[in-house]
């Protein structure tokens, strides 16, 4: 989306679309080089083959297209990145296959069953509580409880649908409070007012946000600001 190398200075790790709903051979590459030369971790982030709709429209696929998906955009990263000295930190599914992932057991499975078979080192992210942490737990895979700073929550932890009006927040101020509380306390605030109790270990930043740089950078500069140091997961 244009903001890449500019969002390098503020993160710690790199969710790198692997082709299917965004990016092409030429865009991982150069990310990849953009990532190792920040110092930021590389992970695969593999989607439902859906170019227009930015892989956030739910594709009924059954958890062997799944599997075999991930196992195809994650392979294909791993490699480009193979090429320039980097190794995969973790996978994290995208846009509308990591939510229905992290409601449903059997697509849950399937991606962790892709990634285990692929590289059982590999870190997979997923929403705290969700199907996809506990299918990856299950498959003796590290997990990785992530958090959005900039998404509202539903009252049973799954995250807004985009569909909704307010579903991405965009007040910088607003977004980085949230992170701060998110780590310090481990809650955060429903859309009705309650408080969902959650791990976090890795806070997401979507790069296709308006302004996304900015906000990254005042996020970072607000966590750090409250003692929290950031880094990547290894």
């Amino acid at each position: 989306m244009g903001q890449d190398a500019d969002l390098m200075a503020s993160i710690s790790s790199a969710n790198v679309a692997c082709g299917f709903h965004a990016g092409d051979p030429g865009a991982m590459r150069t990310t990849i080089a953009l990532a190792k030369a920040s110092g930021v971790a590389v992970g695969a982030h593999p989607g439902f083959p859906d170019l227009v709709g930015f892989g956030r429209r739910e594709i009924k696929a059954t958890p062997q297209e799944v599997e075999d998906l991930v196992l195809y955009q994650v392979a294909a990263l791993a490699g480009m990145a193979a090429t320039q000295g980097v190794r995969l930190q973790h996978v994290k599914a995208h846009g509308a296959l990591y939510n229905m992932a992290c409601g449903d057991r059997a697509l849950a499975e399937a991606i962790a069953r892709a990634v285990a078979a692929f590289d059982s080192s590999l870190i997979l992210f997923g929403l705290p509580k969700s199907e996809l942490i506990k299918a990856g737990q299950a498959a003796g895979l590290f997990v990785a409880a992530e958090v959005f700073a900039d998404r509202a929550y539903e009252p049973d932890g799954s995250l807004v649908s985009r569909q909704k009006a307010g579903s991405v927040i965009h007040d910088v101020a607003t977004v980085v409070a949230r992170a701060i509380t998110m780590v310090h306390e481990r809650r955060v605030v429903a859309t009705d007012g309650s408080i969902i109790a959650l791990d976090a270990d890795t806070i997401c930043l979507h790069g296709d946000t308006r302004g996304a740089s900015d906000l990254a950078r005042a996020v970072r500069k607000g966590l750090e600001a409250s003692g929290i140091t950031i880094s990547s997961l290894r």
